[in-house]
């Protein structure tokens, strides 16, 4: 499935509002120290980059995602000389070897064409002692949002198993995580999960970034026929949690693993 990941806006009401309550979690985890130059690998709209830049002290923080729409997006909303976006690839960034202190990569690895290249390309540019980390979402479990989709998606059609964010992404678990950090050679390898709750006011809250195209399951759903949507929404929201107010609370998981370079 070739997954469509080139309109800022639409990821930001998708996904970028959940990763960005992550990566205050996930960065207060890496207990790092002030003054530091950081990369973060597949930066999308900057949700990992501007919480750097907001609650790290970092010398520098260098943006890097193959969406040129979302280099673009972060270049005008980032008002902050120590922050630049390029656009590039995980695998081969082109970058000065052993520049980096910190390198970091949020809902990307699983994306990317050849991990164990693209964790190998991190240790090039890390210097010694540099930490460098990741997350993925729960898929096969905790990331709430995108399971309800899938398990009514499921139900209603053969063909969605197979593009299942769970089934497609097998590596997205603790002890996968940890064993690719370890087997790359980084050390010190540690895995942990975050829980960040994922709040809508209502179902169309929910429901309207599905109809952007942005990411995996919006776009099976941009696949299906007319009467075919029709179903898939009228079970997704039979199955999920609405409060009598009309909120819904979920949660969304996410897998984080860091290794230090040596």
């Amino acid at each position: 499935m070739n997954d469509k990941w080139n309109n800022a806006s639409s990821y930001e009401s998708y996904i970028g509002r959940w990763s960005r309550l992550v990566a205050i979690q996930f960065l207060d985890w890496l207990e790092s120290k002030e003054n530091l130059d950081w990369l973060d690998i597949g930066c999308g709209t900057g949700a990992l980059s501007n919480q750097i830049l907001r609650s790290q002290k970092p010398h520098s923080v260098t943006g890097m995602d193959p969406s040129a729409d979302y280099v673009e997006f972060c270049n005008k909303n980032f008002q902050d000389e120590r922050a630049k976006f390029l656009v590039g690839d995980a695998i081969a960034t082109s970058l000065q070897q052993k520049f980096f202190d910190v390198i970091v990569s949020g809902l990307v690895l699983n994306f990317v064409s050849d991990i164990p290249k693209a964790v190998t390309e991190f240790k090039r540019v890390a210097r010694t002692n540099a930490t460098v980390a990741a997350y993925v979402w729960d898929y096969t479990g905790k990331m709430e949002l995108l399971r309800y989709f899938w398990d009514a998606a499921i139900s209603l059609f053969a063909r969605a198993r197979e593009l299942d964010e769970g089934v497609r992404f097998p590596m997205c678990n603790p002890s996968s995580m940890h064993k690719l950090f370890s087997e790359a050679g980084y050390q010190s390898t540690e895995v942990t999960l975050i829980d960040v709750p994922t709040v809508f006011k209502d179902f169309n809250d929910l429901w309207t970034p599905f109809e952007n195209g942005q990411g995996p399951a919006p776009g099976f759903y941009q696949q299906l026929a007319t009467y075919e949507r029709k179903l898939l929404k009228e079970k997704i929201f039979s199955s999920l949690p609405v409060h009598p107010d009309g909120r819904i609370h979920l949660v969304a998981r996410a897998i984080a693993v860091k290794g230090k370079v040596k």
